[in-house]
């Protein structure tokens, strides 16, 4: 156990000393939480068991770290508001139809179709103001809206939600020990504080890295596992090569059957490192775990890259990817989201 603890220590699960007693970590909570957070006693409460039931240290940096996440995408809030979101909601509908070639008369006519409450479903649909709201009735869209199934490709649009912003995908896939019982479906409790929190800790803090700063992990929240220690190595590959790659941080596309121009320009230094093409693309495919730090692949793009500089050039950068997304009406990047994340941790670990 103690030889299981140091290798945790070592993959950077931003630990510090673990406390365990649930009543101390949620008293610690209670100082950390930003002041206009309300029902501090919940939040507390709902952190702790999802530190408790994966097994996370609830140090002080693990704690800020979830906290400043929050508050960055919430504010403190279970169920954020968006602006507009029913409008924007309407477009992704008329977005998927046009890709369909259905006319704009007859998404129209199935709209104004009365729903269980009376209401017509355009009627609902402009009245929403969350994502929860917004995602309950994309599913009465599907099951009973004449074309649902159709317009929406059997698919709840909603992606994320919760105050962490959560991927629903990674919760489903993240939820076999889910400590609570529960009515419903994943992506519900999604969209509930305590699920939303959970799978949201997890996304943040369920995996080890090697990361110096935690600025790395904020940004792996937003761009995905390993992102920032992949776009080290893009960026190290690029060095080595002269081949000019974006720094996004994903060596392969997922399904992707020809290689992509990370995985061509690895090929150029085959010879160099003794590894075949098919070796190359195993070992990429290892991007999405700490265990592609032990590949030839990797060791071999570092140690080339670190003579050509004439000094360890960073494992670790913040990728280049400006965000996309319907509510998103100005141009980010996931360094910006890292960045503002980073100052809310800041600011808690003084508190």
């Amino acid at each position: 156990m103690l030889i299981l603890a140091l290798l945790q220590g070592c993959a950077g699960r931003l630990e510090e000393t673990p406390e365990a007693d649930p009543g101390k970590v949620r008293s610690q909570l209670l100082r950390l939480l930003p002041a206009q957070a309300k029902d501090r006693q919940g939040w507390a409460e709902d952190i702790q068991v999802a530190f408790t039931a994966q097994r996370l240290a609830p140090s002080k940096s693990n704690l800020c770290a979830v906290l400043a996440v929050t508050e960055q995408e919430s504010t403190f809030n279970a169920d954020p508001q968006v602006p507009n979101l029913g409008r924007i909601a309407r477009q992704e509908i008329d977005r998927r139809a046009g890709r369909l070639h259905i006319p704009k008369l007859l998404v129209d006519g199935a709209l104004m179709t009365p729903s269980g409450n009376g209401q017509t479903y355009q009627q609902r649909l402009l009245a929403v103001r969350s994502e929860k709201q917004l995602s309950a009735l994309f599913d009465d869209f599907i099951a009973g809206l004449p074309l649902g199934k159709t317009l929406l490709g059997g698919l709840n649009p909603v992606h994320t939600g919760g105050p962490m912003q959560v991927s629903i995908d990674f919760a489903e896939r993240h939820a076999k020990d889910y400590p609570y019982t529960y009515q419903g479906t994943i992506r519900q409790e999604v969209f509930s504080r305590r699920g939303g929190m959970y799978f949201g800790i997890a996304h943040l803090l369920g995996y080890p890295t090697h990361y110096e700063r935690p600025l790395y992990r904020f940004a792996d929240f937003n761009a995905g596992w390993y992102a920032s220690r992949n776009a080290a190595f893009q960026a190290a590959l690029s060095r080595a090569t002269g081949v000019s790659l974006a720094l996004d941080g994903d060596l392969i596309a997922p399904g992707a059957i020809m290689p992509g121009t990370t995985e061509q320009a690895a090929r150029k230094l085959g010879v160099k490192l003794g590894l075949r093409n098919s070796q190359i693309r195993s070992q990429l495919e290892q991007g999405d775990s700490l265990e592609f730090e032990d590949t030839e692949l990797y060791d071999g793009v570092f140690d080339l890259a670190d003579a050509k500089a004439g000094k360890k050039v960073a494992r670790a950068v913040l990728p280049g990817i400006e965000l996309k997304s319907p509510k998103i009406t100005r141009k980010l990047t996931t360094a910006w989201f890292a960045g503002r994340v980073d100052e809310r941790y800041q600011r808690c670990m003084k508190r």
